[in-house]
């Protein structure tokens, strides 16, 4: 093990290098760029033995890696904002036949104003694109699940496309401090995958190139991926349990903090989970039973350990980066309402946007959502949808 400070996207490179993918193919694009860079720089020091595929965009970006995991290689992209936009075609093509590949998406917001800032707004638009989603907080933990998207994504019981969805901007950007496991324990980590035959032109349970399904045939093809993403969540947790006795670290698919005995929690995901923490301290401190609960995995969404995590709790306040065009609230407070039936006695839930194109969610403002949502709890009438923004 090597302990290094590195930004996001440079924990994110090495990553990538400690996978040894076979085939690597990117487009840059802010603020994913300086990721690339690190990766062509690793290919020019001799750290990757990897075909490096430089593209003319990112649509051929990921037309590229699928050809190529087809091929049995091991792969790699990624990409931002309207990059991911423009790959949107082989984005699910790739998951349609159920192709095992990794990519980094860097958060941006995505609008016709052609938003440079940092959002969540670009890989919501994705959520339905049959990728397999995990969202770090830290740039240790970009590193990490770029090894377990790969030991995820190859399992022959997924088989399904991986991306680690990272803010751009913030956790991009931003450097802490890494420990970068060492190339032997990465290779023990990956081996029951490496050495396998991976996707097959014939294999029923995956990819139909050369044919178009219809009818009972595409009904019953569409079937076994539901089954597969909905399967992953239990394999999810053994490829966790094999990283934790290698690396000594564990995130589960819902990180929570002082949230078994709370009263209220924050809901969230990504990198403002850390101020976040504070704001719970300051209210323990204060004597009011606060927690978090970070949405790490967002895909296959977590429905039962959410409904877990929600019982027993009176309120929740949802801090989100995007928002649901549609629904008048953000991706994170739709889908966790959907839980709610699941809950014996659901607790009132509370929505505040923030952080839209680079703004910051600062503590001020995650106190004003607390005291919103505590009011919430004692039986106030409170606005289900609060821009914090304007707080």
């Amino acid at each position: 093990m090597d302990v290094k400070v590195l930004s996001g996207n440079k924990a994110a490179a090495h990553g990538v290098r400690l996978a040894r993918p076979d085939v690597i193919a990117m487009y840059p694009i802010t603020p994913q760029t300086p990721l690339a860079e690190e990766l062509a720089k690793f290919h020019a020091e001799g750290l990757i033995d990897a075909e490096i595929i430089e593209v003319e965009g990112e649509h051929t970006a990921m037309s590229a890696i699928t050809g190529a995991a087809v091929a049995g290689g091991r792969v790699f992209t990624a990409t931002s904002s309207w990059g991911l936009s423009y790959m949107n075609e082989p984005f699910m093509f790739c998951a349609g036949n159920r192709v095992p590949a990794v990519m980094v998406n860097v958060t941006r917001e995505t609008s016709s104003l052609r938003g440079v800032g940092g959002s969540r707004q670009d890989i919501m638009t994705a959520r339905d694109g049959g990728w397999i989603q995990i969202e770090p907080e830290t740039c240790q933990e970009v590193l990490d699940s770029v090894l377990i998207a790969y030991r995820l994504s190859e399992d022959p019981r997924v088989l399904l496309p991986v991306v680690v969805a990272y803010d751009g901007f913030f956790l991009s950007h931003q450097y802490e401090r890494v420990e970068v496991p060492d190339q032997a324990t990465v290779d023990k980590f990956l081996a029951p995958v490496s050495a396998r035959i991976r996707s097959k032109l014939d294999d029923p349970r995956t990819l139909h190139f050369s044919i178009s399904l219809a009818g009972m045939d595409f009904a019953n093809y569409r079937k076994m991926a539901l089954e597969a993403m909905e399967g992953a969540k239990a394999i999810h947790g053994e490829v966790e349990d094999e990283f934790a006795a290698l690396f000594g670290r564990r995130y589960g698919m819902i990180d929570t903090y002082r949230a078994d005995d709370a009263e209220i929690i924050y809901l969230t995901a990504g990198s403002c989970s850390g101020t976040i923490r504070t704001i719970v301290d300051r209210a323990r401190n204060r004597g009011h039973k606060i927690g978090l609960a970070r949405l790490r995995v967002f895909r296959p969404y977590p429905r039962e350990e959410m409904a877990r995590v929600l019982e027993g709790k009176k309120a929740v306040a949802v801090i989100e980066r995007s928002i649901c065009l549609g629904w008048n609230c953000g991706h994170l407070f739709q889908e966790a309402r959907a839980v709610l039936p699941d809950v014996t006695n659901p607790p009132k839930m509370v929505d505040f946007i923030d952080g839209l194109s680079s703004l910051d969610i600062t503590a001020d403002h995650l106190e004003k959502a607390l005291a919103i949502t505590m009011a919430a709890a004692d039986g106030q009438t409170v606005k289900e949808t609060n821009w914090l923004i304007w707080e």
